[in-house]
């Protein structure tokens, strides 16, 4: 494990209602599995990641989930600490798209963050919140067509499970929020701890991305 491995990284996760349960459960998955797996490989040492959700909902109240799935969020947009990692889920996005609050903490915490990573339509509210101007992106194939018509100034890939530009990364539709977040394990930590991750998940990782652009 690299360098990064001696500090714990604060990974937050978007929660709204209409979200796209395994656009937010998959990477919250991956980093808490990532973490679990690191300190069986280095017993003693500090969690690599601590994951939290947040949601624009009152204290105590739940959001719900596209199809049903109720989920209690750790932290509301107002009491949120700052993420290292910022992770963006997508789902139906209408409301959050037309939330002020919500689309001015993604440009907040987007502003510090080390990553910001969206899942699927999670690419519309960093498009919406001015997190990704210009950038190379991608999203669900369903929604190729309407994520470069109402923002075309964004250069829309497609046929790629992930986009990694640096400090912004999308992923494709729902699954592919695992493979991106394994392969974010692997530059903050090592490819050791992302194989090991994904074994643990017993998930096949789709870890080839032969069209991704390269890293900024």
């Amino acid at each position: 494990m690299n360098g990064m491995s001696g500090m714990t990284m604060r990974v937050l996760i978007l929660a709204f209602d209409g979200v796209e349960a395994l656009d937010f459960a998959g990477p919250f998955e991956v980093f808490t599995t990532a973490s679990r797996v690191g300190q069986r490989l280095r017993p003693g040492s500090p969690a690599l990641f601590e994951v939290a959700s947040v949601a624009h909902a009152a204290a105590g109240q739940a959001v719900q989930a596209r199809a049903g799935l109720r989920l209690l969020a750790n932290h509301t947009l107002a009491d949120s600490p700052a993420a290292d990692v910022l992770v963006v889920p997508g789902g139906v996005v209408d409301a959050p798209m037309a939330c002020s609050d919500t689309l001015r903490w993604i440009a907040d915490q987007a502003a510090g963050a080390k990553i910001v990573a969206s899942v699927c339509t999670g690419a519309f509210l960093l498009a919406r919140s001015g997190v990704v101007t210009s950038d190379p992106v991608t999203t669900h194939w369903e929604d190729i067509a309407e994520l470069r018509e109402r923002f075309p100034s964004l250069d829309v890939r497609e046929g790629v499970r992930w986009v990694d530009n640096g400090r912004i990364v999308s992923s494709a539709g729902i699954s592919a929020g695992i493979d991106m977040s394994l392969h974010l394990v692997e530059r903050l930590v090592g490819l050791e701890l992302a194989g090991r991750t994904a074994r643990q998940m017993d998930y096949e990782w789709n870890r080839s991305n032969p069209s991704q652009p390269p890293s900024a």
